[in-house]
């Protein structure tokens, strides 16, 4: 999993409220076991008409936003089915962060394991970022997770809480595997005092 420390980028504004998994990804696109390739079909029922022609309204298809590594979005980001494959597809696309006021659990918790950051902030700040992400490519955000902060492109800077372990993570691009294999040398060490104490395990 790739380290996040901080990204600087055009942030996509994405208002609506209650976007589901569903709409990230999807169902039909849920066949796959691997992490990439599911990019392109990012809100796919958003982003392209039925003939596969792209929706020029949405956000993403818009010239400025097509290279976006943030989404400021509203309120219950993530909500609906349980799918990994959203932060999977978020990911694949280019999206580092999303900014909201709420998210859902396990989709929160999912991003954490994918090197996504969810941020949350006060409807104030959202609202202001959001506002700052209609300035196009004119209007980049940063985000800094060791500083903890959200800086809008007129230098306002908003804090953001985040549990400890989940920071350490994200700054090392440590996945659950990655924290396992962190503790590498004392599972050896505990493989050879089983060999030596029990040879018929």
């Amino acid at each position: 999993m790739d380290k996040f420390t901080t990204v600087t980028g055009v942030a996509a504004p994405m208002p609506l409220v209650n976007i589901d998994t569903d709409m990230i990804i999807p169902k039909q696109f849920l066949k796959t076991i691997h992490r990439t390739g599911l990019g392109k079909n990012l809100f796919d029922e958003m982003r392209f008409n039925q003939d596969g022609s792209e929706v020029p309204d949405f956000v993403l298809n818009q010239p400025a936003y097509r290279q976006a590594e943030i989404i400021v979005a509203g309120d219950n980001f993530g909500c609906g089915s349980s799918r990994e494959h959203a932060p999977w597809a978020l990911l694949d696309f280019g999206i580092r962060s999303v900014i909201s006021t709420s998210f859902a659990d396990i989709f929160y918790n999912n991003c954490f394991k994918n090197g996504i950051l969810p941020v949350v902030l006060p409807e104030d700040a959202v609202n202001a970022l959001m506002e700052d992400a209609r300035n196009g490519a004119n209007a980049r955000i940063t985000i800094d997770l060791e500083s903890q902060t959200v800086t809008g492109s007129g230098g306002e800077t908003y804090h953001f809480d985040i549990d400890p372990f989940k920071k350490h993570c994200l700054l090392n691009g440590l996945d659950d595997i990655g924290q396992t294999m962190e503790k590498s040398s004392k599972i050896d060490a505990y493989e050879s005092r089983m060999a030596q104490s029990q040879p018929w395990v």
